[in-house]
């Protein structure tokens, strides 16, 4: 172990040392580049240029010149010092617009800036009229005119001829070629007038070259320059006076809130089209392609605008290094990606690297903060149900409750807190907190780069520690025990020996102590395996809400990865005419999804594999398995585990093919969850729309009675057919009063008592009623028959005719 720290810190140590040389080593580099272009300033400034005589002793034959000229058309790092030899050989005096035609054609990459600037400035020091018509030249490239092949110029190459033609412009105002910065107002100007925001491809050309302006000309802005003190120094040197500084500074804020404002108007627009597309979604089910394609078009131009604003773009130079450590570098490509600065990626498509030379976005470049769109989750998403219940909300109140009684209501909904009877160690919700400090830890100097990724939860890392710790500590104390021994009974031997023997003797032990804690987490592993074989076998028994309950506290006692896998495993295979146990199954994940976010996804990922085997493989078999997963399915619905667009789509699918096996599929689906979701605000609509697709295909297809009987059932069962509501008589009270003599209290307890209360009653009035009571004993029970007869009897005694009555 002494040997493995002693190790990791002499690793630590030399990477620290090679971070400091490469530091060293850059900031070498940056002070060499500085000197270079302060030499170079001064000799532009001061050109010592040779006179007429001195030219014409130089080769100025049309054929050497046009080939060096050609030559200009093709500036790169390798060929710069054998053109510049080339350029010292020949007079282009009378070529100098040829020359600077060539050079603002040529196609330069940013590596090839500095070579450019190189044989400008020699250029320029030789000729007189070479930097005037240079600068005329490439100020055409951001003021074209309105000539026809400029317009048809493809956009991309000539936003890539702007951003390297910007680059060039500034380094030769750097080095002294051009000494007017009045033409980057110019330039600057164009780029920020806010006619162009009205053009989107323009607006994103603009805000990279905005952007790589800003962080290559901080100066010009007022902005301060990180770096050494020569750096700093060279770019007071440069004379740009502060109110320039302001000009360039209100024009790019200027622009900057204008773009902001665009980024917001463009965001309210995404979020409108989004809103009216999922009302059409919970409608209709599906989008137009015409509303897909122009909310498709609207959501890339504004990632794209706000990725300009406040995410940075990135110049991709591929390179492969040969064996001879040589860079050999080739055409640019442009990538948008993450900020970060000089990023690695291995792309697979050529399984070379390329290097990512970052360019700060124009928030970033100007000091300033990315502007923050409003909260919401719905950005750049086309299908929320949100949105729908929003819409739908004021419907709500002419639906029907969701759930037919409290006790449903609550076995789908009131889902007990695991947070409360679990510790939140065995959840996992401590593993960030551990895995934070460890890797405070791993980032020490003195700890090793790298070490084993550990997979275990925390409680069973925990256990496995103690069982280490102790069996550790067990072993030192019999060590020195032992070596209290040896040293009194050894005093007289030899030093070297006794060292020696200890050594062999600790390693022994040390050997033993490890095979002891292997064996305990065997054990631990093997005692935690058997709990969890356990719990899976009284899975199947439980078929209460209680039961389940306790079962799911049970397990998260043996959280784990694997014990997690085994789980969902269980409840994927349960058995396929148990459907009794899916709603308690349900229910299960459901509560174990507030904690443990991969247990849903993991049996949601196999079902739904599951049912497009099934679909896919359309053979008549197997149709308890079919049933068994749709309506697994169809369960985690109605406990919002399972999305409604993935019922919506299974749905969709069977009845594209509603025939067979996919009629009872799509049957047991709506009788499963159908009912749910019509009476669910957000989905009533497009489950009506089903629901009438349904009986259409019914009523189109020649199905058997069975089906037939299967499709209606579903179909009342999520919409009941509308009947009008019963509409009770209004009794008077002495009306109630003898049916309840009649019908509720008599019997042979109480025909004496009902017997006096029907002679009390005012005859006159309750005549004509008492006998239709009479007559309609068939409502009271069979029992009371001979009562009713026993009744008339006795009355007869006081009131003949309606005996006579009865009888008749």
């Amino acid at each position: 172990m002494d040997n493995q720290e002693d190790e990791s810190r002499a690793g630590g140590d030399h990477h620290g040392k090679q971070d400091d040389e490469e530091a060293v080593a850059r900031l070498e580099e940056i002070k060499k580049s500085i000197e270079g272009k302060v030499a170079l300033r001064q000799t532009n400034l001061n050109p010592e240029r040779p006179d007429s005589g001195f030219l014409r002793t130089l080769d100025s034959s049309i054929k050497r010149n046009t080939a060096v000229i050609k030559k200009l058309k093709q500036i790169n790092e390798e060929l710069k010092e054998g053109l510049m030899e080339e350029l010292r050989s020949v007079n282009l005096s009378k070529f100098v617009s040829e020359a600077v035609s060539a050079i603002c054609d040529a196609k330069l990459k940013s590596s090839d800036i500095q070579a450019a600037v190189q044989i400008c400035s020699l250029l320029h020091q030789r000729y007189k009229d070479f930097s005037p018509s240079l600068i005329q030249g490439l100020l055409k490239v951001f003021f074209p005119g309105k000539s026809g092949d400029d317009l048809d110029a493809d956009r991309n190459l000539k936003a890539m001829k702007k951003r390297s033609t910007l680059k060039l412009l500034l380094e030769l105002y750097f080095v002294g070629v051009i000494e007017d910065n009045g033409i980057f107002i110019n330039i600057i100007k164009d780029l920020t007038s806010t006619e162009h925001l009205k053009d989107r491809d323009a607006t994103q050309t603009n805000l990279t070259l905005l952007a790589s302006f800003a962080r290559q000309g901080r100066v010009f802005l007022g902005l301060p320059v990180s770096g050494q003190e020569i750096q700093e120094e060279f770019f007071k040197g440069l004379g740009i006076t502060a109110d320039q500084k302001k000009t360039f500074r209100k024009a790019f804020n200027l622009y900057y809130d204008a773009v902001t404002e665009l980024l917001q108007s463009e965001h309210a627009s995404l979020r409108q089209m989004e809103h009216e597309n999922a009302k059409i979604l919970n409608a209709k089910g599906e989008l137009s392609e015409e509303n897909a394609s122009s909310y498709e078009k609207l959501r890339k131009s504004y990632d794209h605008l706000y990725r300009n604003v406040s995410s940075g773009e990135f110049e991709i130079t591929y390179s492969k290094d040969n064996m001879f450590g040589i860079s050999i570098v080739s055409e640019v490509q442009k990538l948008t990606v993450a900020p970060e600065v000089g990023v690695i990626a291995l792309i697979p498509e050529f399984g070379d690297l390329y290097q990512i030379n970052g360019y700060q976005d124009l928030a970033e470049a100007l000091d300033m903060q990315p502007p923050v769109m409003p909260e919401d989750s719905h950005t750049t998403r086309v299908t929320t149900g949100d949105d729908a219940s929003s819409t739908s909300g004021k419907e709500s109140s002419n639906l029907e409750a969701i759930w037919d009684d409290d006790d449903t209501r609550a076995f789908y909904e009131c889902l007990p807190d695991l947070r409360a009877f679990v510790p939140a160690v065995l959840l996992g919700e401590s593993e960030s907190k551990a895995s934070e400090q460890t890797s405070k830890a791993q980032e020490q100097p003195t700890e090793s780069s790298s070490e084993a990724d550990q997979s275990t939860p925390v409680a069973q890392d925990a256990v496995d520690i103690s069982a280490d710790s102790g069996t550790l500590q067990e072993g030192k104390s019999v060590e020195k025990g032992k070596d209290k021994e040896e040293k009194d009974k050894e005093k007289t031997k030899d030093p070297d020996k006794e060292k020696g023997k200890e050594k062999e003797k600790e390693k022994e032990k040390e050997k033993d102590t490890d095979k002891k804690g292997e064996n305990e987490k065997e054990k631990l592993k093997g005692s935690e395996g058997t709990n969890l074989d356990a719990l899976l076998q009284r899975l199947p028994g439980c078929v209460s809400r209680d039961l389940i309950d306790q079962l799911t506290v049970e397990f998260c006692y043996l959280n784990s990865k694997s014990n997690r896998k085994r789980l969902v495993r269980a409840l994927f295979n349960v058995p396929r005419t148990s459907l009794e146990l899916l709603p308690y199954y349900s229910r299960m994940v459901a509560t174990l999804s507030t904690c443990m976010k991969d247990v849903p996804s993991m049996l949601l990922q196999m079902l739904e594999e599951e049912f497009n085997f099934l679909i896919n493989k359309k053979d008549q078999m197997n149709i308890e398995t079919k049933i068994r997963n749709i309506r697994f399915i169809g369960e985690l619905c109605k406990f919002k585990i399972s999305s409604p667009g993935l019922v919506f789509s299974c749905l969709k699918t069977c009845l594209d093919d509603f025939t067979h096996h996919n009629i009872d599929v799509a049957c047991n689906l709506l009788e499963t969850c159908g009912r749910f979701l019509y009476r669910s605000p957000e989905t009533t609509i497009r489950m009506a729309n089903m629901l009438e697709i349904l009986m259409r295909l019914k009523n189109v297809k020649n199905l058997d009675p069975r089906h037939s009987t299967l499709v209606e059932n579903a179909y009342y069962l999520c919409k009941p057919p509308e009947r009008s509501a019963r509409v009770s008589k209004v009794r008077p009270p002495l009306h109630q009063y003898i049916r309840k003599l009649l019908f509720t209290d008599l019997d042979k307890s109480s025909i004496e008592h009902v017997l006096r209360q029907l002679r009390k009653l005012p005859w006159i009035e309750c005549e004509s009623y008492l006998l239709k009571c009479f007559m309609k004993v068939h409502k009271g029970k069979y029992g009371q028959i001979h009562l009713i007869a026993s009744l008339t009897a006795g009355l007869s005694r006081y009131h003949d005719e309606f005996a006579v009555a009865v009888v008749d």
